[in-house]
């Protein structure tokens, strides 16, 4: 992923991209053609951008488990509806 944050949540969203999950480079101000080019070639065919593609695939790996039928993301849900939703209505 190539970033160019501008307001609201694109800064968070990018540095977390970039700097915590490992799978976002970004660009800066001073947005030249080349730089682009350069850019999407090292995300494409370097060994930053092969780095970047195992994070991904690990995070899909992350999420499709967090989702499942008895993932902690469906747990987690159940928890909050049986103990903050439906407390009290039994």
């Amino acid at each position: 992923m190539v970033s160019w944050p501008f307001f609201a949540e694109q800064q968070t969203n990018c540095w977390f991209a970039c700097n915590e999950w490992g799978i976002g480079i970004e660009i800066d101000n001073d947005v030249k053609r080349e730089k682009v080019e350069k850019l999407v070639r090292e995300l494409m065919e370097g060994r930053k951008g092969e780095e970047m593609r195992e994070n991904a695939m690990e995070w899909k790996r992350k999420a499709e488990k967090a989702a499942c039928l008895d993932g902690p993301s469906l747990l987690n849900l159940d928890r909050l509806i049986n103990e903050v939703l439906l407390e009290g209505h039994e």
